[in-house]
């Protein structure tokens, strides 16, 4: 970038930590551009899910988690992003323009860039320690910060919650292409992208438990003792008011701004887009749960058991790969290295 702007080198180290953020399946549907006095965040479609996110709502939520990654780390390093959202309607594909300005770091910024290299999705049985009610106020008041409503499920709204993806599940279990999809986005072991076996834990067949997705070859072990009937785990639910782009855009920056929230606490957390997945599924959860409020993402937050072994981090394509400068005579368009 241009002199009084961030290096090359703040400019990477951003988008390495950018790109730590969550997507449906470990897909990463993101690409950055790095212009003379911009950065700039478009989707990656052929990275979209057709039968998982045939409307690419997961897709804008996983690049609005790395945009706030991306927001977060640069801070860390001394730039506020000015954030245009949405600034092309000629491309949809271009999620958003950065620009930046010299900031001294405050100790939250700080906090929450370090926890982003160590949240991880655990999809592990949470212990039976209670999550505290100020932490969920902490986490919602995060969220609230983006412009998003955080819901904790809880008594007829969890059940009703609960019913739902157990529904989703079952219609997705019904969809041979689905089933063929998921088979191919997980079981990896060497990949860069996708689900790694060794982060799926085997379905859980305690009475009750709710289903997680069958991830192929599951490797991930259950902390020795862990009891699916002593598992504590917390429900929440992120909606807004529109269901438009933006909307869905907002909602990613706000789930990155829960996990990285619940990371700080020490908290385990896992995505879990899968009811919102099916529109009927959703239109019941948007009615039962939320009040009329779209839902765009349910949350899984919990403890660890204190003897769980640590997840290792998924893998993640080089920054080289998803990262490329603006040509100068037409930003919508790329000019690999």
């Amino acid at each position: 970038m241009e002199r009084g702007l961030p290096d090359d080198y703040t400019v990477k180290t951003a988008i390495a930590m950018a790109i730590r953020a969550p997507s449906v399946h470990n897909s990463q549907p993101w690409r950055w551009a790095v212009g003379a006095q911009s950065l700039h965040l478009y989707t990656d479609p052929s990275r979209q899910l057709s039968r998982t996110d045939p409307d690419g709502r997961d897709l804008l939520l996983s690049c609005g988690a790395a945009l706030h990654h991306a927001r977060i780390a640069f801070a860390a390093l001394g730039w506020r992003a000015e954030v245009h959202r949405l600034p092309n309607g000629s491309d949809p594909d271009h999620l958003a323009a950065l620009e930046l300005h010299r900031h001294e770091p405050s100790q939250d910024e700080i906090a929450l860039a370090a926890a982003i290299p160590r949240r991880r999705t655990d999809r592990r049985r949470h212990s039976s320690w209670e999550v505290p009610r100020r932490h969920l106020e902490t986490i919602a008041e995060d969220a609230a910060g983006e412009g998003v409503v955080l819901r904790v499920a809880e008594d007829a709204e969890r059940y009703y919650l609960a019913e739902a993806i157990v529904a989703a599940a079952r219609q997705h279990d019904a969809d041979p292409a689905y089933r063929t999809e998921l088979a191919a986005w997980s079981g990896r072991h060497a990949a860069p992208d996708g689900v790694p076996a060794r982060n799926a834990p085997a379905p859980d067949r305690t009475p009750g438990a709710l289903p997680d997705r069958p991830f192929s070859d599951p490797r991930l072990r259950e902390a020795p003792g862990a009891a699916g009937e002593d598992d504590e785990t917390v429900l929440v639910v992120l909606g807004t008011a529109s269901d438009d782009r933006l909307s869905r855009l907002r909602a990613g920056e706000a789930t990155s701004a829960v996990l990285l929230s619940a990371t700080r606490f020490g908290l385990a957390s896992c995505p879990l887009t899968e009811p919102l997945e099916i529109p009927d599924v959703r239109r019941e959860v948007r009615q039962q749960v939320l009040g009329g409020v779209f839902p765009q993402m349910v949350l899984r937050l919990g403890w660890a058991p204190a003897n769980a072994d640590p997840l290792p981090a998924t893998p993640r394509r080089a920054v080289e790969e998803v990262m490329a400068p603006l040509e100068a005579t037409d930003p919508a368009r790329w000019q690999w290295r």
